[in-house]
């Protein structure tokens, strides 16, 4: 078994700050790439961020300059640091992980999802 818990989400004014953590648990033998997605009501969700295990960064072009992800391989956690946030990055915010388990099997497993709003 293994699961996928967020938190640091909440409610910020335009301009500010927020940092979200994700940690893995459970059955793990190696975990690959991490990601953060999010989801806006009526629109799909997307990629904001993902990192290799060698962290390497990769940024969707909107969030370019402002986020920041990052990840902690003793931690199994990966965070995502998010500056000047603007309205538009109001959504669901999920993470990710490209996980293998201790029985060899390999998938991709996702946490329940943590809200950010951003007012203006």
């Amino acid at each position: 078994q293994v699961q996928l818990v967020e938190s640091g989400g909440g409610l910020v004014q335009a301009g500010g700050s927020l940092r979200l953590s994700c940690t893995a648990s459970g059955s793990i033998f190696r975990i690959f790439a991490m990601g953060w997605h999010r989801q806006a009501p009526g629109k799909q969700r997307e990629l904001v961020a993902s990192i290799t295990n060698g962290g390497s960064p990769n940024y969707v072009d909107s969030v370019k300059g402002r986020f920041t992800i990052s990840r902690d391989n003793a931690k199994n956690t990966v965070y995502l640091q998010m500056n000047s946030l603007k309205p538009e990055d109001t959504a669901v915010y999920y993470c990710n992980a490209d996980i293998l388990r201790t029985s060899l099997s390999r998938n991709d497993y996702w946490g329940q999802g943590t809200q950010v709003t951003v007012s203006s």
